[in-house]
């Protein structure tokens, strides 16, 4: 019973941030490279947005946004012009997210909350 008291617990503690959906965030290129053609679309989704931002490696620039979902997928071309995705990314709460990428590990991100 007190397990299921704590995960209860947990669960409302986390709702409040869910709710809100995602709002505005800074996009830092930490891909160690020139993207261009930033896109977003909700996770699952066929419509991809311009997204606006293209900062430069290492470089943060202000997305203003706002959608009551939560996941998300970020596309852009890199250097190279090959399409590089990374999805699922969760923009609730997120203040900053930072694009990574790499060739053995692949695309990633990291949150500032």
């Amino acid at each position: 019973m007190l397990r299921i008291a704590t995960a209860f617990t947990l669960l409302l503690a986390a709702a409040p941030a869910a709710a809100g959906g995602a709002s505005n965030f800074s996009l830092v290129n930490g891909t160690g490279g020139a993207v261009a053609q930033l896109s977003i679309r909700r996770a699952g989704t066929p419509d991809w947005k311009p997204l606006g931002a293209t900062p430069a490696p290492g470089a943060s620039a202000s997305v203003n946004f706002s959608d009551p979902d939560c996941a998300f997928d970020i596309r852009a071309r890199g250097a190279d012009g090959q399409p590089i995705t990374w999805a699922g990314v969760n923009l609730c709460g997120a203040k900053s997210v930072t694009l990574r990428k790499d060739g053995s590990a692949g695309a990633w991100v990291d949150y500032d909350q």
